[in-house]
């Protein structure tokens, strides 16, 4: 047992000094490294012309814009301040536009028909205008943008006591600031 512990002794000594004698490293060769200049174009090089860009610029501001002139105007059910689905797609528009600019703003003016007092029908108008607003503002427009004005009853937009008339003055117009 004593031998042989002996001899791994006497082998693992033979093994480290074997690895004394191993190859030495040479140190790193410098290699010079040489400076130039970037070659400057000659005159026959900057006669070619570069051609232009054919792609023309889009103007999704203008876009917006125009196509929001004419759909202005969200009408309500008698008594409602609950957005229609038929005026999604205007108020869609209308946020994408107002997303497009944070500098734009728009005014939201509720209005009501002649029926009922003048304070229930300056609440109302303030409920379907701000209700056009949340509609907004659910579509990213920021609340900076939005501001809820109610006329009631006092600025209609078609005269008469007819169901045709009231059903035009049930309305949220949206007006830039």
């Amino acid at each position: 047992m004593k031998l042989t512990r002996y001899a791994l002794t006497l082998i693992a000594a033979a093994a480290l000094a074997g690895c004394q004698s191993a190859v030495k490293l040479e140190e790193p060769k410098t290699v010079p490294v040489e400076n130039r200049e970037a070659p400057k174009p000659t005159a026959a090089q900057n006669t070619t012309p570069v051609p232009e860009s054919k792609v023309a610029t889009v103007d999704l501001d203008a876009q917006y814009t125009q196509q929001v002139s004419d759909k202005r105007v969200v009408y309500f059910d008698f008594d409602s301040d609950v957005v229609k689905e038929e005026y999604r797609g205007l108020i869609d528009l209308h946020a994408k536009r107002l997303n497009n600019n944070k500098k734009r703003a728009v005014t939201l003016e509720g209005h009501t028909d002649e029926r009922g007092g003048r304070e229930y029908n300056l609440a109302l108008g303030q409920r379907r205008a701000e209700a056009v607003g949340k509609s907004l503002t659910l579509l990213g427009v920021g609340a900076n943008q939005v501001e809820a004005v109610s006329f009631g009853k006092e600025r209609p937009a078609v005269q008469g006591s007819t169901e045709e008339a009231w059903a035009k003055n049930r309305r949220v117009e949206l007006k830039d600031k």
